[in-house]
């Protein structure tokens, strides 16, 4: 990158790519900074937050400043069924989070349910849907054995990344 300064405007002008968050006024900075911080910080202490047997149910989705129409929300993903159990301990939550902040970060906490899903089905989908059919035809296809294990084997590695 090229740095000019122009004596006209008293600017200093940066010439090729710049940075996101060089071009961002300082205000929008402190506020961005502000909410990925409580955000971070939400995720790394969250089983401190709502504690062993709904951090097992449970994890932090985002979160979402407050502004002029709305108060500061964080989503929960919460497993399906175990809603309830979350919903009893929600004003507990708050406040916790809220005592570790020392502001009131959260006035409320909006639950979205997930369902999992269960190891048998993830194995089943992953080896019946390794390759597109066009790869398998061109796999299929070719005449050494060796290469066609090796692509298939790899394709399954690839499918599991």
């Amino acid at each position: 990158m090229n740095s000019k300064n122009y004596n006209r405007n008293n600017r200093k002008f940066i010439q090729g790519l710049r940075s996101f968050k060089d071009i961002l006024p300082s205000k929008i900075k402190k506020i961005i900074n502000k909410k990925g911080q409580i955000y971070s910080e939400t995720l790394d202490n969250w089983r401190n937050f709502v504690g062993n047997d709904l951090f097992n149910i449970s994890f932090p989705k985002s979160y979402k400043n407050e502004n002029k129409l709305q108060s500061s929300c964080l989503t929960v993903m919460v497993k399906r069924g175990n809603e309830v159990n979350f919903e009893y301990s929600k004003n507990i939550v708050i406040e916790k989070i809220n005592s570790f902040f020392g502001f009131e970060a959260v006035k409320s906490i909006k639950l979205v349910s997930f369902e999992e899903i269960s190891e048998k089905f993830i194995e089943k989908q992953s080896l019946d849907n390794v390759t597109k059919n066009k790869y398998k035809k061109q796999i299929s296809g070719i005449k050494n054995e060796k290469i066609k294990i090796s692509l298939s084997e790899l394709s399954r590695v690839y499918k599991k990344r």
